[in-house]
């Protein structure tokens, strides 16, 4: 899934739907793609590359950021940010960090 996303498309997500940068903590999740896809590309940048996490440690990850980090999760699944074993015990990220440097929030602090 692609989309033209600009630094003004990522300063309204801040503006809109981030509550905190330090820790990132949403308000919460837009119901549009384009607008999700931004928050995701934030949220990869908290996934280490060639580590396998357990449910339990992608939650652990997720949790602070969202009530609902499970629709997170999911999304990141959905989306192509991680994948996972069929029967869900481990994920690992797929999404090449180096391709969403624009959306790594702890450089825009």
């Amino acid at each position: 899934m692609m989309f033209d996303i600009t630094n003004e498309d990522i300063q309204a997500i801040v503006d809109t739907a981030v509550e905190s940068m330090t820790p990132l903590v949403f308000k919460m999740i837009p119901a549009k793609e384009k607008k999700k896809y931004i928050i995701l590309c934030m949220v990869v940048h908290f996934f280490e590359a060639n580590k396998k996490y357990s449910e339990k440690e992608v939650n652990l990850i997720l949790k602070p950021m969202f009530e609902d980090y499970v629709m997170i999760r999911r999304y990141l699944v959905d989306y192509h940010f991680l994948d996972r074993t069929t029967d869900g015990k481990e994920y690992w990220l797929v999404a090449n960090h180096a391709d969403y440097e624009k959306f790594d929030v702890r450089k825009m602090i």
